[in-house]
């Protein structure tokens, strides 16, 4: 699923706060939030898209996310892999260990979470 960036911000913020109705969400953003309206346009979209849930009450509605922000997250590092990477994972791994600006200790993590998955994965 591919989200605009707008839509991806709603989903940030409703992943930040689990639930919440509409004003709790423009609650979120940062000063100058946008117009109330704007962001309720955004998340009628993304209920169509069925990416995000609703409960009313009354007038009003509480919305909940519906899709994982893992789930998500994971689809879109896939399609990156996909797209600039000739859908290697290696490659991806290796121009962001070469590329990035880790220290030794964060190097040194990785490494040790690597280390991790070897040995699950022999078990």
């Amino acid at each position: 699923m591919k989200l605009t960036k707008a839509e991806e911000q709603v989903m940030q913020y409703l992943w930040n706060i689990e639930k919440g109705f509409l004003k709790d969400i423009v609650e979120q953003y940062p000063e100058p939030r946008p117009a109330y309206t704007t962001v309720s346009t955004v998340v009628r979209v993304l209920v169509k898209k069925k990416v995000i849930g609703f409960k009313t009450y009354g007038k009003v509605n509480e919305y909940f996310p519906l899709l994982k922000r893992n789930e998500y997250t994971k689809g879109h590092l896939s399609n990156l892999i996909q797209n600039f990477f000739n859908n290697s994972q290696k490659q991806f791994a290796s121009f962001f260990t070469k590329e990035s600006d880790l220290s030794v200790s964060e190097l040194e993590e990785l490494k040790a979470l690597i280390d991790q998955q070897i040995s699950k994965k022999k078990n």
